[in-house]
């Protein structure tokens, strides 16, 4: 075994760096340790803390004379990071009481229920219907070619590896493929595969969804995939699974254990020797099956996800990836990835990454993060007498099941399943076969060849029945808490105009920046409009200058951003540029946001009501009714933020999205994930949320679909029609967003 070894770290927020002397950015260490602490989880918060303190040291001597902007790119990064702090715990809380085998086996059970619960339940078994289509022969062993029924009408490929010589029945190994677009038929996978029935085990090795013969998002050709990568094959459905409280975690696991079934059910196997091996994605789906499933005897995961969300230090969002590897409310319940190793103990388990996936694949905390579980998991070994049953292994190769990490595979499963603890020597001869030899459809897809359901047609198809539940509570949103006063912290005069710069703290280490803008000669009665632009609160009123934009009579603006927009776009964290890059995205935000048990909308959707209720009481404001004009992306946190409090007297709504029912009606959508809400459809959407807002009016215009195009009026009067009912929504099929039109519109609801 290879300890990494400690890794300093210059800063945590690059954003911040410029603030700091080299004396204090040096002093900051962060070692491999694998006792979670404050220091290492809230690194960036200690940032922040050693900037304030720095601050105030030079403010003793000069005090500075300007606004104090705080950095609000880590307001967000920050919150989040509370939340992760009393996640992780309340995780190492429960670990460390994991001293008695009585107490390991309630944590098994714990693990397996709350992995269903938060993946959406178990589903029911139905009948495979197997059956062989084609057998190749092979010096040593003979491939299978099956297809077979996860659920009804969804069809699963799949080639069964029978070793020709040896005695029956025989060890079996379930091989999980990683995110290649062969999938089963990937070189290096088949190579493993045959070099296990070589070994003289049966191996099944089959498709997951969006991979081989599975593609779900057909191209023209019907050949490929119209989506950039088979993570997007699982995410895009996976993200509108979550719109119905389901999710991919459920589907892939799922076809992970009928496939671990049908292997059972075969007499030439010795079901008390069976395993499971996977590499990448395929890794994360042998530890989710080791578990929801207890017929593995043994297990081997190879470089799978095997990073804790909360890997420490914590970087903002969290260790996010696709959609099957986050788990919804998980931190939250102290649970994490790593969690679900924990019911396999004290089954033969081999764990083993590449050591540079932390800078090529994963975070920078991969491997380290990696590390540090195996202990904790390694004494609940120790617990139940079997210590040596737990391994790690590495490689410093690139991510791929190459030759050494086979021969891994190989000796582990020969000792554990087939008692020879006798290294091989070499891998077995083996010959990778062209892809489509190893189809088990004529076409090479279940979907043109056997008309199979897609995750998108199961999910779509779902009925829609409202069940009532309090709107706060899917959006996690704690309407009960007291009113933070707005600070005026810049106040400038422009020839008529008067411009406040305001901060209103929303949350923990959250402060909303804001735009208070009030004509000179402005009367009582005139309404206050808050503006939401997804583009940054400053966009629409200084260019021009604000005292040409607002007539002397005008009503007052108050122009803010929410999390993740504008000035509060979270800076990046540190590590290698392609992942950060990737990793800095809006959805991962969403992602972090949602495992932690808040999601990004309803972070959004606090702001907004902690802005409104601010200027309720702020100096001149009190009395005047309180409008929303909001653009895009903002429409739906407006939307929810109005049907949460009666303040708001009306909303303006610009280009937003039509329902989160045409999201899952859509194939191909692309509305930010930001907005998602699970379970939402379970209970309501977005047109039955306008039509309870009357009396109040709603001005709709340039509404689009999920795909983003704008719909035509007929169209939104369809969708519309309860609220059309009610008589407090106006439809416009075109709209603009300006600073004009939004006066007009503020002015007009005086009128």
């Amino acid at each position: 075994m290879n300890h990494r070894p400690s890794k300093k770290v210059k800063k945590c927020f690059p954003s911040s760096e410029k603030y700091f002397p080299n004396c204090l950015r040096n002093s900051l260490n962060v070692r491999d340790n694998y006792q979670m602490t404050r220091r290492g989880l809230l690194g960036g918060i200690l940032l922040c803390s050693a900037s304030k303190s720095y601050t105030s040291t030079i403010e003793k001597a000069s005090h500075f004379p300007g606004s104090p902007f705080r950095d609000y790119s880590r307001c967000l990064p920050s919150y989040l990071a509370e939340l992760a702090l009393a996640a992780s715990q309340k995780r190492n809380a429960a670990l460390a009481g994991l001293t008695s085998p009585e107490a390991v086996r309630a944590k098994q059970q714990q693990v397996r229920a709350t992995l269903w619960k938060l993946i959406g339940g178990e589903p029911d078994r139905s009948p495979l219907n197997p059956r062989i289509v084609g057998t190749l022969k092979r010096e040593g062993y003979r491939v299978d070619k099956l297809i077979y029924e996860s659920r009804p009408n969804l069809f699963i490929s799949a080639n069964l590896y029978v070793p020709s010589n040896g005695q029956k029945p025989f060890p079996a190994v379930l091989f999980q493929s990683g995110h290649y677009w062969e999938a089963k038929a990937f070189p290096s996978y088949q190579r493993c595969c045959q070099g296990l029935a070589r070994l003289g085990f049966i191996v099944l090795a089959f498709d997951p969804m969006g991979q081989g013969e599975r593609i779900n998002y057909l191209n023209e050709s019907g050949s490929g995939s119209r989506l950039a990568s088979c993570d997007e094959e699982h995410t895009l459905p996976g993200k509108q699974m979550l719109l119905f409280g389901d999710s991919s975690t459920r589907f892939q696991l799922w076809d992970a254990i009928r496939s671990l079934d049908y292997l059972l059910s075969l007499p030439e196997v010795d079901s008390k020797h069976v395993a499971s091996v996977g590499h990448s994605g395929g890794g994360t789906l042998t530890m989710l099956l080791a578990a929801a499933d207890d017929g593995l005897t043994a297990a081997a995961v190879c470089m799978g996800n095997t990073e804790n969300m909360l890997a420490s230090p914590f970087r903002a969002p969290g260790a996010t990836d696709d959609a099957e590897q986050d788990f919804v409310d998980a931190e939250r319940d102290g649970f994490d990835r790593w969690d679900l190793l924990y019911p396999l103990a004290p089954k033969p388990l081999l764990i083993w990454p590449s050591d540079r996936d932390f800078y090529v694949t994963y975070s920078p905390d991969y491997v380290t993060n990696g590390w540090q579980e195996f202990q904790k998991l390694k004494r609940v070994y120790t617990v139940l007498g079997r210590a040596e049953q737990l391994a790690w292994a590495d490689t410093p190769l690139p991510h791929a099941l190459a030759y050494d990490s086979r021969m891994l595979v190989y000796n582990w499963f020969n000792r554990w399943l087939k008692s020879d603890k006798q290294p091989l020597a070499a891998e077995p001869e083996t010959s990778p076969e062209p892809t489509a030899t190893l189809w088990a459809t004529e076409s090479g897809s279940v979907i043109r060849s056997l008309k199979s359901s897609t995750p998108f047609s199961m999910n779509s198809a779902r009925a829609v029945k409202h069940e009532p539940i309090r709107l706060e509570s899917l959006l996690k949103v704690d309407v009960s808490k007291p009113v933070a006063p707005a600070k005026v912290i810049g106040h400038v005069k422009s020839r008529n105009v008067i411009v406040e710069n305001l901060e209103i703290q929303s949350d923990p280490a959250v402060w909303i920046p804001a735009f208070l803008m009030t004509p000179e000669a402005v009367s009582p009665g005139k309404p206050l409009l808050l503006v939401l632009d997804p583009q940054g609160n400053d966009r629409l009123w200084f260019n021009p200058e604000v005292d040409r934009i607002l007539p002397e009579n005008s009503c007052v603006i108050c122009s803010a951003d929410v999390r993740g927009v504008g000035s509060m776009v979270p800076g990046f964290s540190p590590g290698a540029a392609e992942y950060e890059e990737w990793h800095q995205r809006e959805e991962n935000y969403a992602w972090g946001s949602l495992m932690l048990g808040r999601p990004l909308v309803g972070q959004r959707v606090t702001d907004v009501l902690a802005v409104v209720r601010a200027l309720s009481k702020h100096q001149n404001m009190a009395g005047r009714p309180i409008f929303i004009a909001a653009s895009g992306t903002l429409t739906v946190p407006a939307i929810f933020a109005a049907a949460l409090e009666p303040l708001i007297a009306g909303l303006y709504l610009q280009g937003g999205l039509v329902s989160f029912q045409n999201i899952v009606e859509t194939e191909v959508y692309n509305h930010p994930f930001a907005n998602f809400v699970p379970d939402l459809l379970n209970h309501t959407d977005l047109p039955e949320l306008i039509a309870a807002l009357a009396p109040r009016k709603v001005a709709i215009t340039g509404a689009v679909d999920a795909a983003g195009v704008v719909m035509k009026t007929a169209a939104l009067h369809d969708v519309y029609a309860t609220a059309n009912r009610a008589g407090n929504i106006s439809l416009e099929q075109d709209g603009e967003w300006s600073a004009k039109v939004l006066i007009s519109y503020a002015l007009g609801t005086t009128q």
